[in-house]
């Protein structure tokens, strides 16, 4: 559980330094990233392929780090 909680410290930690580079990726605009307008000053926006991608990326992590 310590390790745990110190990785994912140290990986938000990261992310906040890099937020400036991190958001030039186009992750959330991707094709299959959905956004309605259903009426004026309302918008939904679901990121279902970068939810998926972004998954598949800590699944990964995840398994490199448990061997």
């Amino acid at each position: 559980m310590q390790k745990t909680l110190l990785f994912l410290g140290i990986t938000l930690l990261l992310a906040g330094l890099l937020w400036p580079w991190l958001g030039r990726f186009p992750l959330g605009r991707l094709p299959g990233d959905l956004v309605f307008s259903p009426r004026p000053g309302v918008k939904i926006f679901l990121p279902l392929t970068s939810m998926v991608l972004l998954s598949l990326l800590f699944s990964l992590l995840i398994r490199l780090f448990r061997k």
